[in-house]
């Protein structure tokens, strides 16, 4: 039947060290069965070391700052659990000093929290390879633009360039037209005074010719 650990998106992890513990914790008390109890003892070493790795890893899952207040009550109600129930089968296995045994958990959990901090570490590393990876990628998309920007003003200004040599290439042949007219315009006064000139000479000796005549 799931619960609300098993249901949790993201804490897979703790229930999958849950399940290989409760097998160890059966297979344990099933070798409580056996008659020999020296044999007994001495094959439940291997699982008792499993078992405190797993309360090691449960415990770093309990502590994860991603859990959630009310999922984390829940862990932390099934670790104690579990871990009255190790120390119960290790008291029956393998009698140690209850010292020993804590220092030997605290070593185990310390191994875990810093298996973990390694794997922080690679992954806080991996994000910022992954930061300088868009940063580069960044700076390179940056640098493909302002090129393309100084290729554009690169153009225009060569454009600007022909456009100002149409212009004054325009305005010469506008001065050269201006010139051009300015003369037509002085050699049609000159031609018309001298029209004027003729007609009035003309004029006069029409004028004269009859005078002669009538006298």
């Amino acid at each position: 039947m799931s619960n609300l650990i098993d249901t949790e998106i993201g804490l897979e992890t703790f229930s999958g060290y849950e399940n290989e513990l409760q097998e160890i914790l059966r297979r344990l008390k099933k070798k409580l069965e056996g008659k020999d109890r020296h044999q007994v003892v001495g094959s439940a070493g291997p699982d008792l070391e499993e078992a405190n790795t797993l309360l090691a890893n449960l415990n770093l899952e309990m502590n994860n700052q991603d859990v959630p207040k009310n999922v984390k009550n829940i862990m932390e109600k099934r670790y104690k659990k579990y871990k009255e129930e190790v120390e119960n089968l290790r008291r029956k296995l393998k009698p140690v000093s209850d010292d020993q045994h804590a220092h030997h958990f605290g070593f185990m959990e310390e191994e875990a929290i810093q298996r973990q901090r390694l794997l922080n570490n690679t992954d806080r590393q991996g994000q910022s390879s992954y930061r300088l990876r868009e940063s580069q990628r960044i700076a390179d998309e940056t640098e493909d633009i302002g090129r393309n920007i100084l290729d554009d003003l690169a153009i225009q200004r060569e454009t600007m360039g022909h456009t100002r040599e149409t212009i004054l290439d325009s305005e010469e042949y506008t001065d050269r037209s201006i010139k051009t007219l300015r003369g037509m315009a002085r050699r049609m006064a000159t031609n018309r005074i001298i029209t004027i000139a003729i007609i009035t000479v003309l004029v006069l000796l029409i004028i004269a010719v009859i005078v002669s005549k009538f006298r």
